[in-house]
């Protein structure tokens, strides 16, 4: 008992000195929290009193922009002008409508300085969850001049009275991923002078157009579902290098897939091709090209068109059908088409092999110009009308395709 008092007193003094202490030192300073050396600030576009001026407030090195939910109302584009920027949004939610009935985009990407006057691009922009939606009289939906490495990944696209998405001169890299074109008056997704593309996993619906690729070169357009276009599917003009493939393409008014003016070295492959009012595949002007592994259903005209400007073309392993189910026969829909073959209009320099032409209503192989040099061997063709090969329509070999009678 004698010793508590002497515990308590040292206790007491123990906690002074660690007041003191406290005091001297001063508490947590919790207003600036740690930064990782050379992060930049994310720009909240809720903070400013535009998208502009959010857009305008990044540094001169770029950064994040980040779009609240809301429908944001403009009458003028909006312009990013930056490198190293990440436009994001809450998907749908953060909604840009635009508003201007003189034919403006919603969004621009462009390097500070017209190329006319510069050799400076633009580099390194991303575009993320987010929708631009527009009217009749407005102009495309996103405009982009003079960028290199573009992403655009998770947006929505939809009523702009121009292009959905218009790239000119993406040159290095453009990459469209994940994102939706509907419902715009012009094309979903224009390409003009553009390299190494990547456009995958999309889908298109009733566009004019789904897309066209001008003047570019080595397009990968993958996975992607185009429905319901009042033009053509996919054009494709003055490129080279590039593959169609895995891609469902149905009832477009126009063609399926078009391969014009001075196309070559183009893999057309593994495609569902459905339902499509003027033709399935044209190639109008291309060389060095395959379409291969393709199911032409119910085309009704031209399931696969090779014309006099074309030539060198590998047709291997299609099918060219009806909706023919077996024992079940054939199944049929309202307003239901019929099924077309191979055209071959004056073409020159075409191995046809390993094909099924099955339950069509115009010959496996036609045309209406003589053909050179076309050989047309190891096929099945089953169903295909009183001629299904008008041999006076090729110059070349015609031996061992099996008629199923």
């Amino acid at each position: 008992m004698n010793h508590t008092p002497v515990l308590f007193a040292g206790s007491a003094i123990c906690s002074v000195v660690f007041a003191a202490l406290t005091v001297l030192q001063g508490p947590a300073d919790e207003s600036e929290p740690t930064r990782l050396p050379g992060s930049w600030s994310t720009i909240r576009a809720e903070q400013f009193e535009s998208l502009q001026a959010a857009v305008d407030a990044l540094p001169p090195e770029g950064g994040k922009v980040v779009l609240p939910a809301g429908t944001f109302e403009i009458v003028e584009p909006v312009v990013v002008t930056r490198n190293d920027v990440l436009i994001q949004g809450s998907g749908t939610a953060s909604h840009i409508k635009n508003i201007s009935t003189e034919g403006t985009p919603a969004l621009i990407l462009r390097p500070p300085v017209e190329r006319s006057d510069s050799d400076e691009l633009q580099w390194r922009v991303t575009l993320s969850d987010f929708r631009v939606s527009g009217n009749e009289q407005s102009g495309h939906g996103i405009m982009v001049t003079d960028v290199n490495e573009l992403y655009i990944n998770g947006v929505t696209v939809t009523e702009n009275g121009g292009d959905g998405i218009h790239l000119d001169h993406a040159y290095e890299d453009p990459r469209i991923c994940n994102s939706l074109m509907t419902y715009n008056k012009g094309t979903g997704l224009y390409l003009t002078r553009c390299h190494d593309i990547v456009v995958s996993a999309n889908q298109f619906e009733e566009n004019q157009d789904a897309v066209r690729c001008l003047d570019s070169f080595n397009l990968c357009m993958t996975g992607n579902n185009l429905d319901d276009h009042l033009g053509d599917g996919i054009v494709i003009e003055y490129t080279y290098g590039s593959v169609l493939s895995g891609n469902m393409i149905e009832e477009c008014q126009g063609t399926a897939v078009v391969l014009n003016r001075d196309c070559y070295g183009i893999t057309v492959s593994a495609n569902v091709i459905a339902h499509n009012m003027g033709g399935g595949v044209d190639l109008s002007d291309a060389h060095g090209c395959s379409v291969s592994g393709n199911t032409f259903t119910l085309v009704k005209k031209d399931a696969l068109r090779i014309g006099p400007m074309s030539g060198r073309i590998t047709v291997t392993g299609n099918n060219f059908s009806n909706s023919f189910l077996g024992a079940e026969g054939e199944r049929q829909y309202k307003n239901q088409e019929p099924a077309s073959g191979l055209v071959l209009e004056g073409t020159k320099s075409v191995t046809v092999s390993g094909n099924v032409f099955a339950g069509l209503a115009t010959p496996a192989v036609s045309g209406n110009r003589p053909s050179q040099y076309v050989l047309f061997a190891d096929n099945v063709i089953e169903d295909a009308g009183e001629e299904p090969v008008r041999h006076q329509s090729l110059s070349g070999i015609v031996t061992d395709n099996l008629e199923v009678p």
